[in-house]
């Protein structure tokens, strides 16, 4: 069964992990949060687990740790969210605030995406096939999101950055995600069928089928 979040009126999802991330500000006036941004991470690249991450996005990086960390000295990112492999989530930025993860980017015409943007960061790389209970966590997330902004499209660090990124990957599977994401919306249908409406439309990326899950 997948996990159930809440977002609270303050932009932080209750019962996951939390750790305050310095790599962020706020967003700009007026930008509404419409875009949600999957990616991957790991670190040291293609090990899961570790600390690394978190340090990362927190400012705390060991450069020692690992040869390849010296290639970070300097980088300030951060993502809203992370989802280790077994579904497990921590936030390290309140949704209403801008995470730093897009880099340079665009979306619809639109330039800077982290202005309007939301990160997930899925524990993975573009080798290796991702976890069910990861998909599982990202749909119900999602969901979570929805309810307390107003979320029209969801789009692929590769989509947005194409040319200069690729995650999350050519083995995440986009129709798992929509097709999890869509039996948790007829699930919640059920019990709050009022509140479905208003956020069932969601845009993935082209190619990828419009999630319209059936009644």
């Amino acid at each position: 069964m997948a996990a159930r979040f809440d977002v609270g009126a303050d932009g932080w999802c209750h019962d996951v992990l939390r750790y305050d991330s310095p790599h962020a500000d706020a967003r700009p006036d007026g930008a509404a949060v419409t875009l949600l941004v999957v990616h991957n991470i790991s670190l040291p690249a293609g090990q899961f687990g570790t600390p690394h991450v978190s340090d990362l996005f927190t400012g705390r990086v060991d450069y020692n740790a690992d040869p390849a960390f010296a290639d970070l000295r300097g980088l300030k990112v951060s993502s809203h969210f992370l989802v280790r492999r077994d579904g497990r989530v921590i936030q390290y930025v309140a949704g209403d605030a801008r995470a730093w993860h897009a880099g340079k980017s665009a979306f619809q015409g639109r330039t800077a995406c982290n202005d309007f943007s939301i990160g997930i960061e899925l524990e993975g790389t573009d080798t290796v096939p991702f976890e069910t209970a990861q998909y599982e966590a990202l749909a119900a997330l999602t969901l979570a999101l929805q309810e307390r902004y107003p979320l029209t499209d969801v789009q692929g660090h590769e989509h947005i950055a194409p040319g200069r990124k690729t995650d999350p990957g050519p083995l995440f599977s986009w129709q798992r995600y929509i097709e999890i994401w869509g039996r948790l919306l007829k699930e919640k249908a059920a019990g709050e069928g009022r509140l479905v409406p208003a956020y069932r439309q969601l845009r993935f990326p082209v190619g990828v089928p419009e999630s319209q899950p059936k009644n």
